[in-house]
């Protein structure tokens, strides 16, 4: 149900304090919380999160209203450099004769680049895909295995395998500790 305007600045203001001290690091059970209105803990728990879905939504919807004005500039942009991108031309000589007609290089240049703009603006490129393959393209083995099949993986993957650690009854330089 709709609220008139004077309820709902004072729950804007109710909500604004309850920010406040929730920054600070009150607890919603505190005497600061329940003094602003609020009928329990929970109730102020609950107004809390509307509260930052609100601000969310508000938030969401000003992006919005950027990116329809960012893509009507990039439209006005595209729109004033496409023809000299996709049409040829004339190319002039000193004396004021045509030689030729071309593509303007420098309008594609300026094309592409606005396009990729608007692409990242609305979230059109595909997310680059990252992928780990095993021997030949294949599926990586995987497994709880021991030390040795740990190093027969790292030996398909072309590495020379590490030196196996000293057991109990070795030293680091690999003589028995016993002698």
């Amino acid at each position: 149900m709709p609220r008139n305007k004077a309820e709902q600045a004072e729950v804007a203001d109710r909500r604004k304090q309850l920010v406040a001290l929730r920054r600070q690091g009150i607890r919603y059970d505190d005497d600061r919380i329940t003094n602003l209105g609020y009928a329990t803990p929970g109730a102020a728990r609950k107004d809390f999160i509307r509260a930052l879905e609100q601000a969310r939504d508000e938030q969401a919807a000003e992006v919005s209203v950027y990116r329809q004005e960012e893509n009507e500039r990039l439209d006005a942009l595209l729109e004033a450099a496409w023809p000299r991108a996709t049409k040829p031309h004339p190319v002039f000589d000193k004396e004021g004769n045509v030689v030729t007609e071309e593509i303007d290089m420098r309008a594609v240049d300026t094309v592409l680049r606005l396009m990729d703009r608007r692409a990242k603006l609305n979230g059109l490129d595909m997310p680059v895909r990252t992928e780990l393959s095993g021997p030949d393209g294949g599926a990586v083995p995987l497994g709880n295995g021991s030390l040795a099949e740990l190093n027969a993986l790292i030996g398909i993957a072309g590495q020379s395998a590490p030196a196996a650690p000293p057991t109990a009854d070795q030293d680091a330089d690999g003589d028995h500790s016993d002698g």
